[in-house]
């Protein structure tokens, strides 16, 4: 059976996440307070007993969530499970992060570093209130995309992730986005909803953070990972430092393909998917891309027994 670790993207947060392991896995706990560390600050005190809405602001939530990943990796590891079991990693946005780190080529710490960086980066790129995102449910991604592009009239209005093949994500300006939403509802889709998020990620109106990345990732040691990234805007795996940095810098203002990225992984021979972190949205998603594929979501200590209990 050929596997790959996936990790989750933003959305996923929840106060709490992560703790059980750290309590039960000195290398999951460790985990924490090197990201306390690096970002001098005690991000795992908001993660474990703060406020849901401190922990959903973009700078915290993406490393928290980070965190929370390669604590869950930690644990798998002082089992006896390795990074090297799978044949692909991959991440939904921020989750790329949490991929590089798991497989050795970013250290926890400068994720750690470039995730507030991104957060902030990405908040401050689009005054609050000038950008939105919506979800198109019931329409697939070809459709979705005209939509968008009937919406824009000269302003921006992109697909942003194209999650499964009735879930589109769309983002740009507000008043683009918000004509997308009656232009899809027009066109059959069975919901078209305004998301509440803090910024229009994944689209041109990125650019100044998409910058900021790219000075930021020239700074830090991005190794070749110990498994190929399914990279989000290729939709297909990559290895290659230099490839993979500059990836991560488009990754701020393009598409996340993970629909195709999934689709790519199964023509390669990928049967099982663990979803390593917080939540279930991805296991969600892969199981509307690829009905066959098994997928598992591991969260908690209890999480890591039953795959470890699984046959393989």
């Amino acid at each position: 059976m050929s596997r790959a670790y996936v990790f989750p993207g933003q959305g996923a947060q929840a106060i709490g996440m992560g703790r059980d392991l750290a309590q039960a896995y000195p290398a999951a706990n460790a985990v924490f307070e090197e990201v306390d560390d690096a970002l001098g600050e005690k991000l795992s005190a908001l993660i474990w007993e703060g406020e849901q809405d401190a922990l959903t602001l973009t700078q915290n939530a993406q490393p928290a969530l980070m965190a929370t990943s390669i604590a869950v990796m930690r644990a798998l590891e002082a089992e006896g499970v390795k990074v090297t079991d799978a044949a692909f990693v991959a991440g939904h946005s921020l989750g790329e992060y949490s991929a590089l780190a798991a497989a050795g080529a970013l250290s926890v710490a400068d994720a750690a570093r470039l995730l507030r960086m991104r957060g902030r980066a990405m908040q401050e790129a689009v005054p609050v209130g000038v950008g939105a995102m919506a979800a198109l449910l019931g329409l697939d991604f070809d459709t979705a995309r005209a939509v968008a592009d009937e919406a824009a009239q000269g302003q921006v209005c992109q697909a942003a992730n194209d999650n499964d093949p009735a879930q589109v994500v769309i983002s740009g300006h507000k008043a683009a986005v918000e004509r997308a939403v009656e232009i899809a509802r027009g066109k059959g889709a069975k919901r078209a909803v305004i998301l509440p998020v803090s910024a229009p990620f994944h689209c041109a109106l990125m650019q100044p953070a998409a910058e900021v990345m790219r000075a930021a990732l020239a700074e830090v040691t991005l190794n070749a990972p110990a498994v190929p990234l399914v990279a989000n805007v290729r939709a297909e795996a990559v290895s290659d430092p230099d490839l993979i940095r500059a990836l991560l810098v488009e990754q701020v203002t393009g598409s996340v393909r993970w629909r195709e990225s999934v689709m790519w992984m199964a023509a390669e021979g990928v049967t099982e998917a663990w979803e390593v972190g917080a939540g279930k949205a991805l296991t969600g998603m892969i199981r509307r891309i690829v009905r066959e594929m098994e997928c598992r979501a591991i969260g908690t200590p209890e999480d890591v027994a039953a795959a470890l209990a699984a046959p393989n």
